[in-house]
Formats: C-alpha cells, sequence, structure tokens
C-alpha cells in the first residue's frame, strides 16, 4: 500500500452515527430524512443460530453494529477496494455499556462464500459488505445486526466540520512532520489522518495504531454528542451523505437517540490477541483461537444472546 494513503478506520462511521442521532432528536425528520434516503443500503438477512429474533428498538433490545472503513484500489492495477477498518460494537441499553472490538485488518480468518482462508479485509474486495459481514459473524461467532460503511476519504471533512476532535495521546512522536505531544491534543482532520497513520513508531505496531483509533472513536463520541450548532448539524449530514452507507432507518436512529444514549458513553475496548505470521511469504496477523472465543462468549453475553453448547446440553 502507498505509505501516503493512511490506514482507514472507523471515524467518519461513529461521528456519522453520532451526529445523525443527535440531529434526529434535536431538528426532526424533515432535516435528516433526505440524508437518510441516499445512504441507506439493504442487506439480505438470513435467519440464523445467531440470530432469531429481530431487534425492538423501542424495547430496548440490545444489538450490533459493525463499522467498516474502506479504502480505495492499490493503484491502477488493482481494482478492488478493502475494509482497513473493522470494528463490531455490542450496545446493551440495560448494562448501559458498548464493547467495542477493533479486528486486525491481516486478521487470518474464513472469507465466508469464498470457501478459503485468507485476510480478513479481502472479504470485501470478493463479495463486498454482505460477504465482510458473514465473515465476522463467522469468525466473532455473533450475529451482526447492522453495518456502517465509510469511503475513509471522507476523514478530514467529517472530522473539521465538528470543528475538531480531543485525544488522548499517550506518547509523544512526530510523524509526516507533524509533532504529537504527549497528553491531550487537539486534532484537526488532516492531523487526525496522520495521527491514525503511523505504526512503525509505535512499540505495539499495528496493535497500538488500533488503541490510537480507538481512542480518537471516543473523542469523535463525545463530539458527537455534546453537539448543537444547526449550521454544523448541515454541514456534518452533507458529509455524511457523501461518504457514509447504512442499513440503519430513520426510526431506528430516533429510537437509538431515545433509548440507547447512556449506553453509547460507556465503551469497553477489547483487542483481538494473536500472532505475527507468513504463508507463502505473505503476511497474516494469526489470531489466538482462544482468546476469541472467550472475546465472543463476553459479546453474545452482552447481546443477551443463548449459548448454544448450554442449550446442546440442555436438550
Amino acid at each position: 500500500m502507498n505509505s501516503i494513503k493512511w490506514k482507514k478506520i472507523l471515524l467518519v462511521a461513529v461521528t456519522s452515527i453520532g451526529v445523525l442521532v443527535v440531529a434526529a432528536g434535536s431538528y426532526g425528520w424533515n432535516k435528516i430524512a433526505s440524508t437518510f434516503t441516499n445512504i441507506q443500503e439493504e442487506i439480505e438477512r438470513q435467519e440464523t443460530e445467531r440470530r432469531l429474533d429481530t431487534i425492538d428498538f423501542e424495547e430496548g433490545d440490545p444489538f450490533s453494529v459493525l463499522l467498516m472503513g474502506v479504502d480505495e484500489p492499490e493503484g491502477d492495477h488493482d481494482p478492488y477496494q478493502r475494509s482497513d477498518a473493522l470494528i463490531l460494537l455490542t450496545v446493551n441499553p440495560e448494562e448501559d455499556s458498548t464493547q467495542m472490538v477493533s479486528i486486525p485488518r491481516d486478521t487470518y480468518t474464513e472469507l465466508v462464500g469464498k470457501g478459503e482462508k485468507d485476510k480478513i479485509n479481502h472479504a470485501y474486495a470478493f463479495g463486498g459488505t454482505q460477504m465482510t459481514i458473514r465473515t465476522v459473524e463467522n469468525f466473532m461467532d455473533v450475529p451482526v445486526d447492522y453495518f456502517v460503511r465509510i469511503d475513509m476519504e471522507g476523514l478530514v471533512d467529517m472530522v473539521d466540520a465538528v470543528d475538531g476532535i480531543e485525544v488522548n495521546n499517550h506518547f509523544e512522536f512526530t510523524h509526516r512532520d507533524v509533532d504529537f505531544e504527549e497528553g491531550p491534543i487537539q486534532l484537526n482532520g488532516e492531523e487526525t489522518r496522520i495521527y491514525t497513520t503511523m505504526r512503525d513508531k509505535d512499540p505495539r505496531g499495528d496493535l497500538g495504531r488500533t488503541e490510537r483509533q480507538r481512542r480518537v472513536i471516543t473523542g469523535i463520541l463525545h463530539e458527537g454528542a455534546s453537539f448543537s450548532s444547526i449550521t454544523r448539524v448541515e454541514e456534518i449530514l452533507g458529509a455524511i451523505e457523501d461518504n457514509v452507507r447504512t442499513s440503519f432507518s430513520l426510526r431506528e436512529v430516533w429510537d437509538i437517540q431515545s433509548n440507547y444514549r447512556d449506553a453509547l458513553n460507556k465503551i469497553k475496548q477489547h483487542e483481538i490477541e494473536g500472532d505475527d505470521g507468513e504463508i507463502d511469504d505473505v503476511y497474516y496477523y494469526m489470531p489466538d483461537e482462544e482468546s476469541v472465543e472467550e472475546l465472543s462468549h463476553v459479546l453474545q453475553e452482552h447481546l443477551e444472546l443463548d449459548d448454544p453448547e448450554e442449550e446442546q446440553i440442555d436438550n
């Protein structure tokens, strides 16, 4: 990948949903109805053992959402987009909590519908949103109820539209001639792009980068939740329309605004444990199966799903 092309993340997704929730609650249906008409994209839902019931937002059912940051093709020789950021959220309003799982882009797993193992970000290249969702469901063994997909070229406009974000930077570094001091720092759109690009100076490599991604998410959630300027809302809605697609409906966003606000402000972050590896001289991130299974149980419990193994024992 071109070193100038930043590693894609979910910043626009979280900002988009946060602002749409605020806009729905503060400015009514008409202000965002046309935006939703243009950004909605349905996915084919399959009734599986992971999710047999529909989500009732008015009743406050837990739900999951996959946030996807989609990159541009890697040069003229490569016609495929890839999902270079995958973050799975489970939201439980009764517990007032959200679980957040960052899935490394190079994770080696089965691509559902392709019939082979490969990097998880290749699922989008081969089968778009549908294959990506099925692959994540299979990998984490939890349902993906909704998705938000972002063309990550919209990052700069989106962060600038909320007038910047604040993050707590854990160590001082310089990247692409920009100095990032340790401690609380304010970032505009371009600085956020650079901040989330750096990996080689981070002692934790890609895992450190994904940690910074989640740190930025928290900052954006804060900005989205506290947003009140109608001028800014209109500016953000324009950026959303250009760069975001989602399976959420306007009614569902309204219900989230009413019933899930506290849960979205309390986030517990998780990483996929694993090791670096190679197959045929190609780098892969090899997930630790035991830790993935443990994390899967955490998410299943958070979604209030029955454990299939317990059901078999009971039967």
